[in-house]
């Protein structure tokens, strides 16, 4: 063999080159031929469905100011209740009725109704892989929750002062507890799997599914009362973050990054084998009511046996073209 010659094996030829830089080329063209598509996609999502992307951001930035307020009210020593609820968990209760009545609450408002009230860029991207929100939507869903939570605590900070990041207050962070950061992930890991799992069942069931925000209100206050000791009880990247941030805390940041999607993403795929992704009705955490939806939704065939209500809009194009 002619070591020389590069059409021996071992050598390309000059055939093959071409074809390989040809397809580089076209690999390459390709590329650029879609970066203005995903810009235009990014654009046109942000240009329709900006109330919905601010919404959310509201949503828990209001979580948050109400976390860091009432943490302030039941665990800073100068507070009258603290100082008269000397009980560790009778607090932890209060606290869980408080977080829990303002999931409620966002969840039930208008523009919970409007936006879904995901709150938490896990149950985005949970939907997400399920095929009910679409990637552009959940990418500005998520960079709004994210700001949502940063600015909430921020607010926070500006009107309650030092009270904020007193030692027993720390501006409501979430930290692994006595038991390690092993036990915080694992058990940040169930209690998004099984919120996760009953935000699925409840909504996609006929008579519950008006009270989805109910039965995820009543988990959340179980949680922070039995749970929290555990890992401080976030479910929620953003909710995490936005506390971290602004207290300069990053004890074990990471579980709280991995914990919540992959529980909720296992209660996801688990439903989805059980039920059928066929058998999810939409994103959106209440839908009975006359607010428009941006996602890929089925509320109407799967959940809602009534005549189609007037001002809701299921499809995405129809979404598309609404004014507002």
């Amino acid at each position: 063999m002619d070591v020389r010659n590069p059409n021996c094996i071992g050598f390309p030829s000059s055939s093959s080159n071409a074809k390989r830089f040809g397809d580089s080329a076209l690999e390459e063209n390709h590329w650029t031929k879609s970066r203005p598509s995903i810009i235009f996609a990014l654009r046109e999502a942000f240009r329709t469905h900006w109330p919905e992307y601010l919404m959310e951001a509201c949503s828990l930035g209001f979580f948050m100011l109400s976390a860091c307020g009432f943490t302030v009210l039941l665990f800073h020593p100068s507070s009258v209740i603290a100082q008269r609820i000397s009980s560790e968990i009778l607090r932890r209760a209060l606290m869980g009725i408080a977080m829990g009545s303002t999931a409620i609450a966002i969840i039930f408002s208008p523009i919970g109704k409007r936006s879904g009230a995901h709150i938490n860029p896990a149950v985005t991207l949970t939907y997400l892989r399920l095929g009910k929100v679409k990637p552009c939507d959940a990418a500005f869903y998520t960079l709004f929750q994210f700001v949502g939570a940063i600015s909430g605590v921020l607010l926070a900070a500006m009107l309650m002062g030092d009270a904020l990041a007193h030692q027993s207050v720390r501006y409501a962070a979430t930290i692994p507890g006595p038991s390690g950061w092993q036990s915080a992930l694992v058990a940040e890991i169930a209690i998004s799997f099984l919120l996760m799992l009953v935000v699925l069942i409840v909504s996609n069931t006929r008579r519950l599914g008006r009270w989805t925000g109910v039965f995820a209100g009543v988990l959340i206050a179980n949680y922070i009362t039995f749970e929290s000791p555990l890992s401080g009880m976030s479910m929620n990247p953003a909710r995490t973050l936005g506390s971290a941030f602004v207290a300069n805390i990053w004890t074990a940041l990471g579980i709280y990054f991995v914990a919540p999607p992959t529980g909720m993403l296992l209660a996801g795929e688990l439903y989805k084998r059980v039920r059928g992704v066929r058998n999810i009705a939409c994103a959106k955490l209440h839908h009975h009511n006359n607010q428009r939806c941006i996602f890929e939704c089925q509320f109407e065939q799967i959940v809602d046996s009534e005549p189609a209500r007037a001002n809701h809009v299921g499809s995405s194009e129809k979404i598309r073209n609404s004014k507002f």
